[in-house]
């Protein structure tokens, strides 16, 4: 018998479906969350809908009717040591905030191991990477000093592949996944916590999910894999599709940032893929472009990052700013990248301006 984890995840909207896999393989989580979306999840569980191969429709997951327990609730009076794993599942600058910069700074000091899924990898994370500058690329971070508490050793990141959006027209416990490909992490330094991971990935393995009663397998799996570069294979995704959505007065779908300019699309995938080669990757770590572009067809919206921007944040995730200052250190430069960069900056900065 496979021994039952307790896992602690900041963050409930994209959280809620590593949740969901964990708790179908009968782990239990604990969500930290905002207090509408805490009460929701504790009433009525946390919903995920994601699409079966061979099955019309999607398939809904309510988090109450698995064998794992899941929970929700504040950052306050949480501690760290309660939990086996802390999982990062909140936008990098939400870090900041009071209350979950103080449970940030607790999991850093706790020493609990920590797998970061956010697409802004934890800057403790990179330090992993000798080849990349740490001091850099603080400029890239929101306020950096958050992730200063963090050893390195006790930190990992898992390359948050699957894509999942909370549906305006429903309610804050509901997630619905159209992409639903595999949470790629990679190991902690350390055997023991690694093997936290593979237990966990194991366990997703075996799960079967009952309905109309019928058992069935459900997608989105945990991978664990040996090279701390295999995460960033979401790199030349994000900067090939995701930051492209912004344009200069309006937000384009992912599926148009990728393929309504297909070559252009290719030159910047395929460089960023080769900056991360420079920094240690093998291509054997990473995703080839067509797997990708083939994927990009069905992303029908906007990235978060640009309806974030388009909805007036003052503050995103700024991947497209820390792979151009680690590119910088590698001296390396691409104008395409260059002008992403600061079609983003304008956006911050006008929506800055008008929080003022």
């Amino acid at each position: 018998m496979s021994k039952k984890y307790h896992v602690l995840i900041m963050g409930a909207s994209y959280g809620s479906l590593l949740a969901a896999k964990l708790g179908l393989a009968g782990h239990s989580a604990h969500l930290i969350c905002l207090p509408a979306e805490a009460d929701l999840i504790n009433a009525e569980g946390a919903i995920v809908r994601m699409p079966v191969k061979g099955r019309q429709g999607l398939v809904e997951v309510n988090s109450r009717a698995l064998p794992g327990r899941l929970t929700a609730g504040g950052p306050s009076g949480v501690n760290p040591a309660d939990y086996n794993l802390v999982v990062l599942a909140m936008q990098e600058p939400q870090y900041r905030l009071p209350g979950v910069r103080e449970l940030l700074d607790a999991v850093a000091k706790s020493r609990v191991p920590c797998m970061s899924i956010m697409n802004m990898p934890p800057l403790a994370y990179l330090k992993r990477i000798p080849s990349i500058d740490a001091q850099a690329i603080r400029a890239a971070y929101t306020d950096p000093s958050v992730w200063d508490s963090f050893d390195p050793a006790t930190i990992t990141l898992c390359s948050p592949d699957p894509q999942a959006f909370r549906p305006p027209e429903d309610k804050v416990n509901v997630l619905q996944v159209r992409l639903p490909t595999n949470f790629k992490s990679a190991r902690f330094v350390s055997d023991a916590d690694t093997d936290i991971l593979r237990q966990m990935q194991a366990d997703i393995e075996a799960s079967v999910f009952e309905t109309g009663g019928e058992k069935i397998e459900l997608p989105v799996k945990l991978k664990v894999h040996e090279s701390v570069f295999v995460p960033l294979a979401k790199w030349s995704m994000l900067l090939a599709g995701n930051y492209r959505c912004v344009q200069a007065d309006a937000m384009r779908p992912i599926k148009d940032a990728v393929h309504s300019d297909l070559a252009a699309t290719r030159a910047v995938y395929n460089w960023v893929f080769d900056l991360s080669m420079s920094l240690g990757a093998k291509a054997e770590d990473l995703v080839p472009f067509e797997k990708y572009a083939n994927a990009a067809l069905s992303l029908l919206t906007p990235s978060s990052a640009a309806r974030a921007l388009a909805a007036g944040a003052p503050n995103i995730e700024r991947v497209d700013k820390l792979v151009q200052i680690i590119a910088a250190g590698q001296g390396k430069r691409l104008d395409a990248l260059d002008q992403t960069v600061a079609l983003v900056d304008g956006w911050v900065a006008k929506n800055r301006a008008k929080a003022g």
